[in-house]
């Protein structure tokens, strides 16, 4: 299993296929595991490059507080211990957050980068968003992970038809390290990158499922601000659309690659 040292701890990472890089980041909570579907058919045309963030799936787990930016400079470090000069970069949920830090902090590392259903922001603020916060924090504090992967995936696959893929999340979900699962998930609280989108000059692909979490309209309103951005949108899909609807995203995203 190949393993590289990024500052203090031992990143896991995979590498599938030749040709031009993709880089392939993860939501809070998953790992290189998930992208399953993507690296078989990417793999064909790209060479892509799944990793897990510190604290996720085969990596070392965290043991103090981190921030987005702290992710993004890990995965600056691996590019740059990897001798890519730049690549593609594809990042969903909180993966796709760590890609907006990486293209405005690192821009000449990135050729294009893809956000899957990921906002500019993550507010804890009002009355509301601190419930919808603190209830993931109290769910994994007092009753674990496994509960935690159980609470989310009938949001994540709420269609009878989908039961396998539920159970694989659950399966999943209970295997991360609860310490490092709550350090990662702070990590989002009152994360911002809005006053910075001008920065990012490579081509982006903003990807909207219609049932995540996030309205489609407020990606809409950001991508305004991405001054060579576009939007996608996957109808009758939620948050975890690579595994919902495999074919149809990945045509999507090989698409835009075909046309940078």
């Amino acid at each position: 299993m190949p393993f590289i040292k990024i500052k203090n701890f031992n990143m896991y990472y995979e590498i599938h296929g030749e040709g031009e890089p993709l880089l392939l980041i993860h939501g809070l909570g998953s790992s290189s595991q998930d992208w399953e579907f993507q690296i078989s058919k990417f793999s064909k045309f790209y060479r892509v490059i799944a990793i897990d963030l510190r604290g996720h799936g085969k990596s070392d787990k965290l043991t103090a507080t981190y921030s987005i930016r702290n992710f993004a400079d890990d995965c600056a470090l691996l590019i740059n211990e990897l001798n890519f000069d730049s690549l593609n970069v594809m990042g969903i949920s909180m993966g796709g957050a760590v890609g907006f830090e990486l293209a405005i902090n690192y821009p000449s590392l990135i050729n294009s980068l893809i956000i899957i259903n990921m906002g500019v922001k993550i507010r804890v603020k009002t009355l509301s968003e601190k419930f919808t916060f603190f209830t993931r924090v109290f769910i994994v504090s007092i009753m674990g992970m496994k509960k935690m992967g159980e609470f989310l995936a009938p949001k994540l696959f709420p269609s009878p038809e989908q039961e396998n893929l539920k159970n694989l999340v659950i399966s999943r979900w209970a295997k991360n390290d609860k310490k490092s699962y709550l350090i990662s998930l702070k990590s989002l609280k009152n994360w911002s990158v809005e006053e910075k989108l001008e920065k990012i000059q490579c081509k982006t692909l903003i990807v909207a499922s219609d049932g995540d979490y996030s309205s489609v309209e407020s990606k809409k309103e950001y991508l305004q601000k991405i001054p060579n951005g576009q939007i996608v949108i996957i109808k009758n899909s939620h948050h975890a659309v690579p595994m919902e609807k495999p074919e149809h995203f990945n045509d999507i995203i090989l698409n835009f690659l075909k046309h940078i």
